[in-house]
């Protein structure tokens, strides 16, 4: 696995993550994750607590597809997918720059990587609204 004190930075991922969105109700999402390729195409698995599987999202750069409990949903981009299921455009891009340690602002997201080297990563997206506040902790 990764292992970003020793400078290996190109994945794959495993650590937890968490969603807030301040809508209306708000929305929270938590979950384990393992992540591997690349913002032009990849692989996402999303695990619960004890470890089973709640979602696996494979994309390419020109499709998406995500694999939760029913009939596989297809997606036109990942961008679409992460929107469409989350309520919030999660920067795929950016992403992929903060877990490298590579500062990049997109969509209106920002990140806080003054703790990435210890695995610890917080991106904030205050518009457009709804704002949302992405984190990572990443197995060490």
């Amino acid at each position: 696995m990764n292992d970003i004190r020793s400078g290996n930075v190109s994945g794959p991922w495993a650590g937890r993550i968490s969603l807030k969105i301040q809508s209306d109700p708000p929305q929270s999402f938590f979950a384990g994750f393992e992540l591997s390729g690349q913002a032009e195409g990849g692989e996402l698995t999303l695990t619960n607590p004890l470890g089973g599987v709640v979602g696996l999202i494979r994309w390419t750069a020109s499709s998406a597809t995500l694999e939760a409990g029913q009939a596989p949903r297809q997606f036109a981009s990942i961008d679409e997918l992460l929107n469409n299921t989350t309520g919030a455009s999660i920067p795929i891009a950016a992403l992929f720059d903060w877990l490298a340690g590579k500062q990049t602002s997109l969509d209106g997201w920002t990140a806080d990587l003054s703790e990435q080297m210890k695995g610890r990563i917080l991106a904030i997206r205050l518009v457009p609204t709804p704002q949302a506040e992405l984190r990572l902790i990443l197995d060490q």
